[in-house]
């Protein structure tokens, strides 16, 4: 999947680095390239919440890719 990130540099060091189509989906680096592996590595964990979270409801879910 693909995913757009926002990457600012931060106020006290490094970078951080936000998902906007994953609320509360953030990390940082102390460099532009380790704060882009980072989030994605963040966007990893909280698809995986995501889907724990969706699976302990018990109800039938499909996931699904869509292009736009």
């Amino acid at each position: 999947m693909i995913y757009r990130i926002a990457i600012e540099k931060g106020e006290d060091f490094g970078y951080v680095a936000h998902c906007p189509a994953i609320p509360g989906c953030h990390s940082q680096g102390n460099t532009m390239e380790e704060a882009i592996e980072n989030i994605k590595d963040a966007i990893r964990g909280c698809l995986s919440a995501l889907d724990e979270e969706l699976i302990s409801t018990g109800k039938e879910i499909a996931s699904i890719e869509v292009t736009v």
